[in-house]
């Protein structure tokens, strides 16, 4: 079931709706201010990707367009520069960009993913992980013994890609619930 209206234009990039941009837009949201919540020092390397993983699968879900999480990780990105949270400068980019690149081209390869939740946390995982990656380069950059990084990033993406798992395996429950109540359609992507 198609819940788009039929007069409904093609809003961002003649690519998303209106509709579609606003929910895209929410769940961006959420992920800032998940990692404005979580900016607590609780000395759990990669907890903040529990949120940021699911936001962003769940955005994949609810807007089963490719570009959709690539959308959000930009949105977060130019939010987290503008508050402030980047401390990194441009890696900021990177650290959202990557992990939503990956989830794209998972909906690419399988566009009806986010209902299994094997897929999702797989994918939840790998793109969680694969954002550890983000600092690596700025750490081989400055100096740091390579060692010493190669280990750091490891244990990283370990901690990222367990986060990243756990909180992928809510959104297919949620995917299956918002399409049984039909508030959102059925399929993957749709031709324009």
């Amino acid at each position: 079931m198609d819940m788009t209206h039929p007069d409904e234009r093609a809003f961002l990039w003649r690519r998303f709706t209106l509709r579609e941009a606003i929910l895209l837009g929410f769940c961006s949201t959420f992920i800032i201010l998940t990692r404005a919540g979580l900016r607590l020092h609780l000395h759990l390397p990669g907890h903040v990707m529990f949120f940021t993983m699911f936001f962003m699968m769940l955005a994949r879900g609810v807007v089963p367009k490719i570009g959709s999480a690539t959308l959000v990780g930009v949105i977060v990105s130019l939010g987290s520069i503008l508050l402030g949270m980047g401390t990194k400068g441009p890696a900021v980019f990177i650290k959202f960009i990557l992990p939503a690149l990956l989830v794209d081209l998972a909906g690419a390869v399988s566009p009806g993913f986010v209902a299994s939740m094997l897929a999702c946390v797989l994918v939840g995982a790998g793109a969680a992980a694969v954002r550890s990656l983000a600092d690596t380069w700025l750490e081989l950059l400055s100096g740091m013994d390579e060692e010493v990084v190669i280990s750091k990033t490891i244990i990283t993406a370990c901690l990222f890609a367990m986060y990243g798992g756990l909180g992928s395996l809510a959104v297919p429950s949620i995917i299956r619930r918002l399409r049984k109540n039909g508030l959102i359609r059925q399929g993957g992507e749709t031709a324009r």
